[in-house]
């Protein structure tokens, strides 16, 4: 079965090499065999064109915010990935740009023997500025496909302002697009002596070479791997067989409780393409069914919420401006920019926890040692970094640049989408207060009703002390 062709995307119009030697999938986003529309593609045109296929993969220095937490969990996802498009047949050529100085045109060397170039179609960060501009320096097709989504984002053809206009829209083609992904097949098996001459040496990258690796790179070196999340396919997808067996039938009832851990903790795979939602999806839905339960709250998340943020993100140039906001969010931020605010921080007292809010610092220590906060604790963070900034523009650029630095699942449509959702984001008006007007507010006593905040603060508290967290998981 073929891809869907509204999955495929060509972002120029030149004609495939006559002489080519294979097709090259440049994987951006995706980096994963198991269940990638734009891998299958890339496969599809290979064995149509009886040629073989090489993937390429290169991670840089140089892209915003570059530390050792980011490269070392990209990295951690490599050797199982070469292995996996090796066993496919196909080659893999990895290239590890350590420092500005260091080559910087290896696609467009391998790009010189491909008959067309297949990659990752994806609204924000590196993937969307490529995609916007190496096109037009090719003279073969380029060509985007979109396996980020379960309905390619191409079925929506505006911005929708809420879950409640496209989440009809998605479960009307749900029935076509949610079913697997087709298993990638090549007639011919790849040649090294294929790659074009004057690459610089791949990098060979092996489980314990990474350290040293990343010590190598001019990066930020302050800002260490997560004590609680390792990259690669084989850790996510042990991550999704706990989660269906033993946390997604008591989702629904303890997703908003921190200290229950029922949530998927897949942000950070999801979004560096480890694992798909594709994939995510169809086992919760088919554990469910087996098992005589619902995962529709589950389920709910993963595909409406997750992709209103997708088409948000591919409908909106620049995601990180209050600019963006609905008309009636900017009215009501506008009559409230001059309030008063109680407490004001400075970004460095952010970073370090260092407010009068114990909630708030556990919240930031779990991003500050984990790379991510709780999604239900991650709102609350968020509107009192809102409250507590001189202004609101502060207070996003702020939230942006921890997240940017400190998560794993940053740089992301529901990053930012989450972000601007503590500024009224698909969200509606509330009743007016100060600093906020309209837009809805969250306190510290709310939160100690909903929530176990001792239980959650305490564990925090010993991830801190101890350096190792008790709920990760080992593959």
């Amino acid at each position: 079965m073929p891809v869907e062709q509204e999955r495929i995307l060509p972002l120029n119009a030149a004609a495939p090499r006559a002489d080519a030697a294979y097709v090259l999938y440049w994987t951006q986003m995706n980096r994963r065999v198991p269940s990638n529309h734009a891998l299958v593609h890339a496969a599809e045109l290979a064995s149509a064109a009886k040629l073989p296929l090489l993937v390429y993969e290169g991670l840089t220095c140089t892209y915003r915010a570059a530390n050792d937490r980011i490269h070392t969990f990209m990295l951690e996802n490599v050797p199982g990935f070469e292995a996996a498009v090796k066993a496919l047949g196909a080659g893999y050529f990895f290239h590890l740009r350590r420092t500005p100085q260091d080559a910087n045109d290896v696609l467009y060397r391998l790009a010189s023997r491909a008959l067309c170039v297949v990659t990752d179609d994806y609204p924000t960060f590196i993937a969307s500025g490529h995609n916007r501009s190496v096109p037009a320096k090719l003279d073969i097709p380029y060509i985007a496909v979109d396996s980020s989504c379960v309905v390619p984002m191409s079925r929506q053809d505006k911005r929708n302002y809420g879950a409640y206009t496209i989440r009809p829209r998605i479960h009307r083609d749900l029935p076509r697009f949610f079913v697997p992904c087709p298993e990638p097949s090549l007639n011919r098996k790849w040649d090294d002596a294929l790659l074009p001459a004057g690459l610089p040496q791949r990098t060979r990258v092996t489980p314990e070479n990474i350290p040293a690796l990343v010590a190598e790179c001019a990066i930020d070196h302050s800002v260490k791997p997560s004590l609680s999340y390792t990259g690669g396919y084989a850790t996510a997808r042990k991550h999704l067989d706990i989660f269906v067996e033993e946390k997604l039938n008591r989702y629904a009832k303890d997703r908003n409780e921190p200290s229950r851990h029922a949530t998927s903790d897949l942000s950070p795979w999801l979004h560096f393409g480890h694992i798909s939602s594709l994939e995510v999806a169809l086992a919760a839905r088919d554990y469910a069914k087996g098992n005589r339960f619902t995962a529709d709250e589950f389920l709910e998340e993963l595909i409406v919420r997750r992709e209103l943020a997708f088409n948000f993100a591919r409908f909106t140039e620049f995601p990180e401006t209050l600019d963006v906001l609905p008309d009636w969010c900017k009215k009501t931020l506008a009559v409230h920019a001059e309030d008063e605010r109680e407490v004001v921080y400075t970004y460095e007292q952010f970073e370090n926890a260092e407010t009068h809010d114990r909630l708030w610092n556990a919240c930031q220590r779990e991003l500050l040692l984990r790379g991510k906060i709780h999604g239900y604790y991650r709102m609350y963070w968020g509107k009192k970094v809102m409250e507590w900034s001189r202004t609101h523009a502060e207070a996003l650029e702020i939230m942006i640049r921890l997240h940017d630095i400190y998560a794993l699942d940053g740089r992301d449509p529901n990053t930012y989408t989450n972000i601007l959702w503590c500024f009224g984001l698909h969200d509606r008006p509330w009743g007016e207060r100060p600093v906020f007007g309209q837009l809805r507010y969250m306190s510290g006593d709310g939160m100690k009703r909903k929530t176990d905040t001792e239980a959650y603060i305490k564990e925090i508290a010993f991830l801190e002390r101890s350096g190792k967290d008790s709920f990760k998981i080992a593959v």
